[in-house]
């Protein structure tokens, strides 16, 4: 080979190489993280979408503490403006033509030391297509490994069955310091997201969101009914992000 062929076919080489390694290395951070949101739950959407008679009951169990269970003022229970009756309504907009329930097996002041305990009792019971798991907020009073412990129990008892699931990072909490990385809420949220990513499960973060709307000089009581429980607002932060993981 002439000097002139070799030194084109280096800079070939060159030129070509990073289209090569570029997607897989793509690749490997997909593999690494969270499920997929364009596909993780399209089987879901694809039968949500189905029309009678080919449609059948679609169930999605939402699992956790006072926050999915609809406490705003306690002990005010405002179910029809807590994000599982907003996801609700918000699927029904979406796909017209299905049958979905939207179940609520959250007990207030629960942690999910206790919620998994329960968890084949009172949410595989009910044969869930999908469950979201929310407990970041009171998990902070067991600590951080009894959580991991706990979520990673009723996590691996869905997937065994072929459930889909759905991870919450906690929502806003005004005795927290959301600026300090180590803070107990941030901790949590943390460990939830690793979770998501070690099993390739869907992740709602709803703690970013909240810090998302501060960083638009938003403040943290415009979406708090309470010291610790959501408003409105802050329930339509939650389902508008649960809502993303259900392609139309």
């Amino acid at each position: 080979m002439t000097s002139t062929r070799r030194g084109f076919v280096v800079l070939l080489l060159s030129v070509l190489t990073p289209f090569w390694v570029i997607p897989a290395a793509a690749q490997s951070r997909r593999q690494q993280g969270v499920a997929d949101k364009r596909t993780y739950l399209a089987s879901i959407s694809d039968l949500l979408k189905k029309k009678w008679p080919k449609n059948r009951t679609v169930n999605i169990v939402c699992h956790g503490h006072s926050v999915p269970s609809g406490y705003f003022k306690t002990p005010v229970v405002d179910t029809f403006n807590a994000y599982p009756h907003l996801l609700h309504k918000g699927l029904k907009k979406r796909f017209p033509y299905a049958v979905v329930n939207v179940i609520v097996t959250s007990i207030g002041g629960e942690a999910s030391d206790h919620g998994a305990k329960r968890f084949e009792k009172d949410v595989l019971s009910h044969n869930p297509d999908v469950i979201t798991i929310d407990y970041a907020l009171n998990d902070r009073g067991i600590g951080l490994e009894k959580a991991k412990a706990s979520w990673t129990s009723m996590i691996e008892k869905a997937k065994a069955k072929g459930i889909k699931v759905i991870l919450l990072t906690p929502t806003g909490d005004t005795r927290a310091d959301l600026s300090n990385p180590e803070d107990p809420l941030n901790n949590h949220a943390r460990q939830i997201r690793d979770l998501a990513k070690q099993h390739k499960v869907a992740l709602v973060d709803s703690l970013s969101a909240f810090r998302n709307y501060l960083k638009g000089r938003g403040q943290l009581k415009d979406l708090m009914s309470q010291v610790n429980h959501p408003n409105r607002k802050g329930h339509e932060l939650v389902a508008k992000k649960l809502l993303e993981w259900f392609p139309e």
